[in-house]
């Protein structure tokens, strides 16, 4: 089935139920939000037929009106990061092929540079500020003067979305999906918890994200749930949400979590109405689940997954916590996953070499809802695509009860002495320091031992090096070889992509040139 299937079903069962919430408190129905869609579809249709069109918006209206037009033309909508810069938003939608740009006031400006220096046939603004570029037109007179009833040529195709990979690392990858991969992830994600019509979901993270877009909006709307859009995240404001609209629902990431925790502890806002949270996008603490639990709600799924995957390949039900605490759970109703043996990043690894339970090694995934390749990236999509598989390139361990717990990246791995280390193990070892409120371990080059085992730990506390390298050497899960032998003590943040992952080439650059 293709998502655009569903979604009509769900348009002609929940016709007049709310579907749409807007911070601001506008609201609008499935069947308004399905005519005002299909408006966008026409529109864009008469202006660049065929061609996909670029989105850059904070969480609102047009951004999810912009998802189903794209799915009504058949032409993938594209989902820009609003955080990039004009010359790399440029690129993203070049190499996607972008013939129109959407906008909204929060992005005013560098749309209007992109429109400027890009080669944008159509530009699109959404919101009541004044723009006075030519050839710029308004959103809601171009919805107003087009037809409530889908062009008859239309859908032309079954694309979805073209998503980009979070970029940490290396420049970010286009990906597309089509309406049925979109279709298998929302429907995995109502059977992960169990989502119906009397849900009432918030959106915290950026909706152009895969998680955002697959694995909470798509299936909120696909069972006919509303969905209420926080365009900007405030721990504050998000609390406020929560209370007035009884969210039952919530989506969030561990640095959002912590945000959120320390807001309640001190706030006590009325968050009974709140039955499940999903997280996810790094590693969640044992502590964090046990805080949440206590502040928000008892039911804290932890899931696993990337962009070429789809929404999620595993989730954690919030049961296995007490037993597995930390575990990302087992794989996902569409899914099948191996713990391989770890290959170099040049060679693909063997699908029929599984680690026993308690040995490392990394996660294949392969399935139906699978992305088929990366747009314009031959060489990185030879890396990550092999057969039917899908190369993730973490490291996990497997517990003798089947359950997953990541450990680190293969590109993250430290070799120092010829001993391997994986940072995240020496992280969370830290992180339990009761002065740590961040920290970020990195290998720096060293003629002696190849690479030397570094963290950089943020506090706003009195803390040495001394007491941090007695607190490693008497910590029971932490190996000699893996001790720190450099630290950095500061009070900044670490930077962090939008999804709360650490962003390591940063750290290295800010801290040690």
């Amino acid at each position: 089935m293709k998502y655009l299937e569903a979604f009509e079903r769900t348009v002609r069962t929940h016709a007049n139920d709310r579907a749409i919430v807007t911070d601001q408190g506008d609201e609008f129905t499935y069947d308004q939000f399905d005519r005002r869609s299909t408006q966008l579809a026409n529109a864009l249709d008469e202006r660049i037929p065929s061609e996909r069109c670029a989105v850059l918006a904070n969480n609102g209206l047009p951004a999810v009106e912009s998802m189903i037009a794209g799915q009504k033309r058949g032409e993938a909508t594209v989902q820009l990061p609003f955080r990039g810069s004009t010359r790399e938003l440029i690129s993203m939608a070049e190499t996607a092929d972008a013939a129109g740009l959407v906008f909204d006031d929060a992005n005013a400006e560098i749309a209007l540079e992109m429109l400027e220096e890009g080669e944008f046939e159509v530009g699109i603004h959404a919101g009541k500020r004044t723009i006075s570029r030519v050839g710029v037109e308004s959103y809601e007179a171009v919805l107003s003067g087009t037809a409530e009833e889908l062009r008859d040529e239309l859908p032309d195709g079954d694309e979805c979305a073209v998503f980009y990979t979070s970029g940490t690392t290396s420049q970010p990858k286009a990906v597309c999906f089509d309406q049925e991969q979109m279709w298998l992830g929302a429907t995995q994600v109502v059977m992960e918890h169990g989502i119906d019509m009397t849900d009432v979901a918030l959106v915290t993270t950026p909706w152009y994200h895969m998680v955002t877009s697959d694995a909470w909006l798509y299936p909120h709307l696909l069972a006919g749930a509303t969905v209420v859009l926080h365009s900007s995240f405030d721990p504050t404001k998000a609390l406020e949400l929560i209370e007035k609209h009884e969210i039952t629902g919530l989506l969030a990431v561990p640095t959002q979590l912590n945000g959120l925790n320390d807001v309640q502890a001190g706030s006590g806002y009325d968050v009974d109405s709140l039955s499940y949270i999903r997280t996810g996008g790094s590693v969640v603490t044992e502590e964090l689940i046990e805080r949440t639990a206590a502040l928000l709600t008892e039911n804290v799924y932890n899931t696993y997954g990337m962009t070429e995957g789809g929404p999620n390949l595993t989730f954690a039900h919030p049961s296995v916590q007490n037993d597995h605490p930390g575990s990302i759970g087992k794989e996902s109703f569409v899914w099948e996953l191996r713990v391989v043996e770890t290959a170099p990043l040049d060679e693909h690894p063997d699908p029929t070499a599984t680690v026993d339970s308690g040995e490392l090694g990394e996660i294949i995934a392969r399935g139906p809802g699978r992305s088929e390749g990366y747009i314009d990236n031959e060489r990185a999509e030879r890396r990550s695509y092999f057969g039917d598989w899908l190369r993730t390139c973490d490291i996990a361990r497997i517990d003798e009860d089947g359950f997953l717990y990541i450990v680190d990246r293969v590109d993250n791995m430290i070799i120092s002495g010829g001993e391997n280390v994986y940072p995240s193990e020496v992280e969370q070892a830290l992180a339990s320091h009761r002065n740590v409120q961040e920290i970020c371990v990195v290998g720096l080059d060293d003629d002696h031992w190849g690479q030397i085992v570094t963290a950089v730990v943020v506090t706003d506390d009195s803390i040495d090096e001394d007491e941090l390298d007695a607190f490693c050497k008497d910590h029971e899960s932490l190996a000699n070889f893996k001790r720190p032998r450099q630290y950095t003590i500061t009070t900044e943040t670490l930077p962090r992509s939008d999804t709360g992952t650490i962003q390591r080439e940063r750290v290295v650059e800010l801290h040690f040139g």
